[in-house]
């Protein structure tokens, strides 16, 4: 017992000192876990011009099963296709977002069946809950009172917002049938208007926001 509270305030300890850090998480199971390249540091210097945070403007890029995970609040995954954690990477993610960290995941289209499975490995006694409008995640920073935009069209459905919750804080959002990432990218990538892109960034931001101050 004693060894795992010591390693929690160790995490912890991490967490703290790299207030301001964001990686991408790459994960296995066949899906381009590298896709959006440009989304993150758009996002990131969008942030720190417009809502004054001092990110790193180079994420790093970790593994789920890597104690590397431990030295960023704030962790991003995003793709297309098959998900996979290992019991040993589901544990170590688990215990990540128990002491203070958080994943966001971007459905940039097709994970969400591989997703389903692969978190029930992380919290086995949890199911995602959609997200009200109400939420302080859609009024961080820029207001959204109709809550998730939507970004990109996939299956006509509406853009969700899901989260998963450890002792009432969200420590995971999962993002569906919205593209968030889409819209960070450079603006040559999908030739979206700026208003688009803006509305991405600006959720973007409350996001970031949101993590940041919880």
């Amino acid at each position: 017992m004693k060894k795992v509270v010591l390693l929690l305030t160790f995490n912890l300890t991490l967490l703290t000192l790299s207030a301001q850090e964001i990686a991408l998480l790459k994960y296995k199971g066949g899906g381009d876990w590298y896709a959006n390249p440009t989304s993150l540091p758009n996002l990131i210097a969008y942030c720190n011009i417009n809502i004054g945070t001092k990110i790193n403007p180079n994420p790093q890029t970790v593994e789920p099963g890597s104690t590397d995970i431990f030295q960023f609040p704030f962790l991003h995954m995003t793709g297309h296709g098959n998900v996979f954690f290992s019991d040993d990477e589901a544990e170590n993610l688990r215990n990540y977002l128990m002491s203070g960290g958080f994943l966001h995941i971007d459905d940039n289209y097709g994970m969400q069946p591989y997703l389903d499975k692969e978190l029930k490995k992380i919290f086995p006694d949890q199911d995602l809950i959609e997200l009200p409008a109400n939420h302080p995640i859609f009024s961080a920073a820029y207001s959204f009172p109709n809550g998730l935009p939507k970004i990109h069209e996939h299956d006509g459905k509406r853009a969700q917002a899901f989260g998963l919750f450890y002792k009432d804080r969200l420590v995971l959002l999962f993002t569906y049938e919205c593209d968030l990432g889409d819209g960070w990218e450079d603006e040559d990538v999908h030739n979206d208007p700026i208003e688009v892109r803006e509305k991405a960034l600006k959720m973007g931001a409350n996001i970031i926001t949101y993590v940041f101050e919880h």
